[in-house]
């Protein structure tokens, strides 16, 4: 304990009084790093360099020997990704995020056929499903323990009008089914994303959007100088994003694939028009709104 508070005080992180002796975590330092402090907690996204370090020495082998490193490698990585989902993705889903898409909240509240793609643990879906109890909504991922989790929460919630369903959605066809199709950080760790891509505008209806949420960046390296996470950001995507792709002999496009291959993939995919919005406090994600026409 004396060793890790050594290193919180020389960190900034927390205070001491060496005329007492005592130590103390200031408010507003407790404001950025526990649980209670909700959407700002940095300390959820800094349980990744953890995560990541626990395969160091496989990604190691695979700058050598190619190839990647299987999702199995990561036993932890679905629980963190559902915590910092929970507090960036679910906490402004419904008053920030949906109302990008012209019209879908008064849509949501009349009704639509709803599908989640990557929907890990389901959290931001469930909080949908409560939202608008008179839309019907979908949650695909391949995880069965991350299907378990959005189960259980939908079960605890009472939740009548959400299904969740372990698939790989490299083949699923569902054709002119659903009105709104959501990817919340998912697309750019496909395997085969110009396939899941293709998938989606198939599955949409005529009229029906496809909101794709994924990191702002630019696919050139040398645009992403100026944003201030870019050196975690590449190391996120070599350590899981592209490595679990490359596992799986996919096309590895990692995190940072950017905005102009983003809207590459979308185009050929069959998405006529898209428009790439933010949200003025995210300066880690864009947002793609797409249709067919």
């Amino acid at each position: 304990m004396r060793e890790w508070l050594g290193a919180m005080v020389t960190g900034g992180i927390v205070e001491y009084d060496p005329a007492t002796g005592a130590y103390e975590l200031p408010a507003e330092h407790a404001a950025f790093l526990t649980r209670a402090a909700a959407p700002n907690n940095l300390a959820v996204t800094t349980q990744f360099v953890a995560l990541l370090g626990a395969v160091e020495d496989r990604i190691v082998t695979c700058f050598h020997q190619g190839g990647g490193v299987p999702y199995s490698a990561f036993p932890r990585f679905h629980e963190v990704m559902a915590e910092e989902s929970a507090q960036t993705v679910g906490a402004a889903l419904v008053n920030s995020i949906l109302p990008l898409v012209p019209g879908a909240i008064e849509k949501l509240r009349a009704g639509l056929e709803v599908l989640d793609i990557g929907c890990g643990s389901g959290h931001s879906l469930n909080v949908l499903a409560a939202a608008f109890p008179a839309s019907r909504f979908t949650g695909y991922d391949f995880s069965e323990e991350s299907i378990a989790r959005g189960r259980a929460e939908a079960e605890r919630e009472n939740l009548s009008n959400v299904r969740f369903a372990t698939k790989d959605v490299t083949q699923f066809d569902e054709r002119g089914r659903y009105d709104l199709i959501t990817a919340f950080d998912a697309i750019h760790d496909q395997a085969q994303p110009r396939l899941v891509l293709r998938n989606i505008a198939a599955a949409l209806r005529p009229a029906g959007v496809f909101l794709m949420q994924d990191i702002r960046s630019s696919s050139f390296v040398h645009k992403n100088s100026d944003q201030p996470v870019a050196p975690f950001l590449y190391t996120i995507s070599c350590m899981h994003c592209m490595t679990v792709s490359l596992a799986a002999g996919g096309e590895g496009l990692g995190a940072m694939w950017g905005e102009e291959q983003s809207l590459s993939l979308l185009a050929a995919a069959g998405f006529g028009r898209v428009e790439v919005k933010q949200l003025p406090h995210d300066f880690m994600n864009s947002y793609y709104i797409a249709t067919k026409n």
